[in-house]
């Protein structure tokens, strides 16, 4: 067991760590690139004025239409993508891995508060899961593909949580909870969950377009 959680926090680690950034890298400049061969005339009208405008509208709750026409998707979105972005890198397990590793670290969330945060990410994973079952428009648009994601999404929250409070077998649930979110970083540039790093782009171009082209809003 020492020998196996030694290499999955070391070369693992690091392995599963160079893949996310090299593969978004990857995307990114491909995504550049086939725009500059295919329609380069998209980078002449790219706004910073618009894309901020953008970027800060459709982060803000109930901003959009579509938000204020489903409440309580809105609400459940927005709180799973603020605690499933902030959980992992303000707890205070992962900062002090962090500083052992490259000697950097930040202000720790409350362990309190990180518990709370992960009980709303698997709630949260709980209502998209019962959402794509029953809600006739969400069902026809999903694949297997998109409950293997939400539940490469959720399982660190479980096995983290599960880990944390030193259940029965909590070593196991610990081995567990490293290797799915060391899965979690490889599978990002790779799958539907880029969408983490290309939404800002796809924002951006949107904006531009309907704000300095169109003169209109995109939302």
């Amino acid at each position: 067991m020492h020998n196996l959680y030694s290499f999955i926090t070391g070369p693992l680690a690091f392995f599963s760590v160079a893949v996310f950034f090299g593969g978004i890298l990857i995307k990114i400049s491909r995504l550049i690139f086939l725009v500059y061969q295919k329609e380069r005339f998209l980078f002449s009208y790219i706004s910073l004025r618009y894309s901020v405008r953008s970027l800060l509208h459709w982060m803000t709750p109930f901003a959009t239409k579509n938000m204020r026409q489903h409440p309580y998707v809105t609400i459940v979105t927005f709180i799973f993508h603020i605690c499933i972005f902030l959980v992992p890198i303000f707890l205070l397990s992962h900062i002090i891995l962090l500083e052992e590793a490259l000697s950097i670290s930040w202000r720790a969330l409350p362990d309190t508060i990180a518990d709370i945060m992960t009980v709303l990410v698997i709630g949260a994973s709980i209502f998209f899961l019962i959402r794509r079952i029953i809600s006739p428009e969400v069902r026809y648009l999903t694949s297997l593909s998109d409950f293997f994601l939400l539940a490469l999404a959720v399982t660190p929250f479980l096995t983290g949580f599960y880990a944390f409070h030193q259940w029965p077998g909590y070593s196991y649930a610990l081995i567990i909870h490293i290797l799915s979110g060391e899965l979690l970083l490889i599978a990002i540039p790779f799958t539907r969950l880029s969408h983490m790093i290309l939404a800002v782009f796809t924002r951006i171009h949107t904006g531009s377009e309907f704000g300095g082209v169109r003169h209109a809003k995109d939302w």
